[in-house]
């Protein structure tokens, strides 16, 4: 009998089990098989991860079925899924299914129904919980936790099981994914003979006989099979049309899978590999090396240090290029889907019908059909952010991740809470791959790791503009006189930015309450007056930061957070940005009656304002995330200030990321303080890196560019490393913040985070843990040290109080307790403590 170690997905359950094959499945299950076994009285899906000689336990459940023809799992991704395991602490299902298509992989759930609606409850819960399969009818758990998602309602529904007010019976969808196939036609015989036995015909209607002639050009002219919605289209036929056809035996009908292709309709103009500046070539030749290197004396990883506009993505396309010319694949991942408009068309140009794209606002369809695509070796590059790193790639051997200290690269929302950047050298590591990440601005333990040789630091320190023929034809079309000087023989090269740093409070004492600095509106008007384009950078969406009293000093909060509500000009609503309440803005104080109900502060809304009304003349575009909720949206934004579509884009971080915008001559950053002066021990790292990054958007292009950056702390350290382009200067003051503080990366952390809707459970809670670890460590680790328990700095968010306890030691998973309730979050090496 051959047995099998399966995980089952069954929240909450922990570790693997063993069940036996079948006889009719004995030669087909293989490592990474998706299956399908019972579990108690449920039917679960699974993942074989093992084989072992001998089962755990004296008796052994067989094996149902295979939910996939293929394993859905390489070797690879399963030695990964256990590393997540391990440097996460999450529970190994949940690594596993990270790496699978939305909608394939399905959870166990059980369905409730309402047996004794007579009976009455003390308990509210019980009510909240009565009252809504009374109103919808059975639900299963995932549905009454959509709707009772700040309710403990599951120890509640078992005590009502068992009172037999509830029933419950055990659920497991099928896969909500499967191919898309469509109906094709296509002749049955050579054209001549078709034309022929279709003129021979009786002409019984003139149109029915013009659309069906009109069929067979479309077939002729193809050659193959065609959808038919193509031949409807084309011809004005219908379906009855192709019936006659195919009864004369003119024509077949057939289905056809058709993958669903998110570049279908990407259009681009195939291009060669440029020449190489000497700074690119001197970085070149190591990442050559390297990736030519026997997989078994893989050299350290790569961290590819190159100011903004450094030709940093030239060498990671002739770095795919080399590894596809070795015979093996590549994962290129981009911190934001924002930027992968730009990234995938040079991307399409240099390797045509090699590359595949993966991210979140893909249908199911299209991500389910890139991952089969990537598992049949159908694609040899995936492009994406962070979750196309697990693509199911056949030998993998590099591996880049592009602007590598950005934060987004962070899963923060479920777990594992893993970071793309650890996880893809992590993953580097087990394959023989070459691992290069590239950064303007490196994080401070990148760098640190670089400095103490655990990565190979390179650097591009020089911005180039592009090369000479391509620029000289781009001034002649935009009708420009260059402001670039060569570098060598082709390329041609430019300064960073010069950086004027404007104090507003000196802008205050001058009399000036506007939102732009003199410095900026006289900058602003001679941009426009001069035909060139701008970008304004607040990190604050909405028109205001929050609305208050001035009678009474009241600020409107979130009903659900204790965050204050922001104001939105487009919707007039007051909005919650952690949870997405929404309220009117009331016209008199709900606490004292007064009528002087005012907004303070700004954000992207107001500033598109303040720009319209001192510039009527400006088209202005907005980039922020409630006008890039829809599919394309980004792209869109994009292509039309690419387009001389608008004068001014004003934005909040995602203006920051890699854009390259030529007639782009300014860049304001209208407050460089927001988030500056947060308790969290990477504010000024994280200041310092969106300043230099949204600063790198101008003068990269023929005109050249200044920058104005406006700011109520001029002297911190942040904003005069970004202002002065000075990334040493910044990163030798921080880490000796970092050192004497014992933060990372001197020490590693976690974060242990509890949420309850009562704030006395909470509390009681957070306190019993800490009590425990403190007990541990004094006994176990004497190095380490407890930060907390204390309330979280957002204290209350969508209805949960929230109690951290960060834990500091050379490596803190060991301390974690892994019998944790429910309601704990553990995030190991957290990007925030906020």
């Amino acid at each position: 009998m051959i047995y099998v170690e399966v995980a089952v997905n069954l929240s909450p359950v922990r570790g693997t089990f063993h069940y036996h094959l079948p006889e009719d499945l004995e030669r087909h299950v293989r490592l990474g098989h998706l299956v399908t076994a019972p579990f108690g009285k449920r039917r679960v899906q699974g993942v074989v991860v093992g084989f072992p000689p001998v089962p755990e336990v004296p008796e052994t459940r067989p094996i149902e079925g295979l939910v996939d023809p293929e394993p859905v799992f390489t070797p690879g991704q399963l030695e990964l899924a256990r590393w997540l395991q391990a440097e996460t602490t999450a529970v190994f299902i949940d690594c596993l299914t990270l790496m699978l298509p939305p909608g394939l992989s399905q959870e166990a759930d059980s369905l409730y129904r309402l047996q004794r609606p007579d009976v009455r409850s003390e308990s509210r819960t019980a009510q909240r919980l009565m009252a809504l399969l009374e109103e919808r009818g059975p639900l299963r758990g995932r549905q009454i936790q959509h709707a009772l998602a700040h309710l403990r309602w599951k120890p509640q529904a078992e005590v009502m099981v068992r009172k037999g007010v509830l029933a419950r019976e055990p659920v497991l969808n099928p896969p909500s994914v499967r191919p898309r196939h469509v109906r094709t036609a296509r002749l049955s015989i050579p054209p001549e003979s078709a034309f022929t036995g279709f003129d021979e015909q009786p002409v019984r209607s003139a149109s029915a006989t013009r659309r069906r002639r009109a069929v067979l050009d479309i077939l002729t002219a193809d050659g193959g099979p065609v959808e038919v919605s193509r031949i409807y289209d084309a011809a004005g036929a219908n379906l009855s049309d192709l019936r006659y056809l195919e009864d004369l035996g003119l024509i077949g009908l057939s289905d056809a899978e058709v993958w669903r292709d998110p570049l279908a309709g990407v259009d681009f103009v195939p291009s060669d590999a440029p020449r190489l500046t000497p700074d690119q070539s001197r970085v070149w030749e190591v990442v050559r090396e390297a990736i030519l290197a026997s997989p078994s004396a893989l050299p350290r990883p790569l961290l590819l240090h190159g100011v903004t506009g450094s030709g940093k993505t030239e060498i990671y396309l002739q770095a795919v290029g080399l590894t596809l010319e070795q015979g093996r694949t590549a994962i290129v991942l981009v911190p934001e889907i924002a930027l992968t408009p730009q990234t995938i068309r040079r991307f399409l140009a240099r390797f045509p019908g090699r590359i595949g794209l993966l991210h979140s606002q893909l249908s199911e369809g299209e991500r389910f059909d890139t991952w089969r695509r990537c598992r049949a070796s159908e694609i040899q590059v995936i492009i994406g952010p962070r979750s196309a790193l697990f693509a199911p790639l056949s030998d993998i051997g590099l591996i880049v991740v592009d602007e590598a200290h950005d934060e987004s690269y962070k899963e923060q929302g479920t777990a594992p809470r893993y970071h793309a950047t650890d996880t893809a050298l992590g993953y580097a590591r087990m394959l023989g791959a070459v691992c290069l990440l590239g950064s303007a601005t490196p994080d401070i333990v990148t760098t640190y790791q670089a400095d103490h040789e655990l990565l190979h630091r390179l650097m591009l320190p020089q911005r180039i503009m592009g090369h000479r023929e391509r620029l000289g034809r781009q001034a002649e079309r935009l009708g420009r006189r260059p402001r670039y000087r060569p570098d060598h023989d082709q390329a041609l090269s430019i300064d960073l930015p010069p950086v004027r740093v404007v104090d507003m409070r000196q802008e205050l004492k001058a009399g000036n309450r506007s939102l732009f600095s003199r410095a900026l509106h006289q900058a602003l008007a001679e941009c426009l007056a001069g035909g060139e384009q701008a970008i304004l950078f607040l990190n604050r969406r909405g028109s205001s930061t929050y609305v208050f009293c001035r009678d009474c000093g009241l600020v409107l909060h979130c009903p659900r957070c204790d965050t204050p509500l922001t104001y939105h000009t487009a919707k007039e609503r007051l909005q919650c940005h952690h949870c997405g309440y929404e309220r009117r803005l009331p016209s008199t104080c709900p606490n004292c009656g007064g009528l002087r109900i005012r907004q303070f502060g700004a954000g992207t809304q107001r500033i598109q304002a303040e720009v319209e009304s001192a510039f009527p003349q400006a088209r202005t575009l907005r980039w922020d995330w409630d006008a890039t909720r829809s599919k394309g949206a980004h792209e869109f934004i994009l292509s039309r200030f690419a387009g001389l579509e608008a004068d001014v884009l004003i934005g909040t971080q995602m203006v920051a990321k890699g854009l390259d915008l030529p007639l782009v001559t300014l860049v304001g950053v209208v407050s460089a303080d927001t988030g500056l002066n947060l308790p969290d021990y990477r504010a000024a790292e994280r200041t310092f890196q969106v300043l230099t990054q949204v600063v790198g958007r101008a003068g990269r292009g023929l005109l050249g560019g200044r920058v104005i950056l406006q700011t109520y702390q001029p002297d911190h350290y942040a904003v005069r490393a970004a202002a002065a382009h000075d990334y040493q200067s910044f990163y030798e003051q921080e880490l000796g913040f970092r050192r004497s503080l014992g933060y990372p990366p001197f020490t590693r952390l976690a974060r242990l985070v509890f949420r309850d809707s009562s704030p006395t459970r909470a509390e009681t809670q957070a306190r019993y843990v800490g009590e425990t670890l403190q007990h541990k460590i004094q006994h176990e680790a004497a190095n380490a040290h407890l930060i907390g328990p204390v309330p979280c700095f957002y204290r209350r968010l969508r209805g949960e109080y929230r109690w951290q306890i960060v834990i500091r030691a050379s490596d803190p998973r060991p301390l974690i307790p892994s019998d944790l309730d429910p309601g704990w979050i553990v995030d190991v090496d957290p990007v925030s403590l906020l």
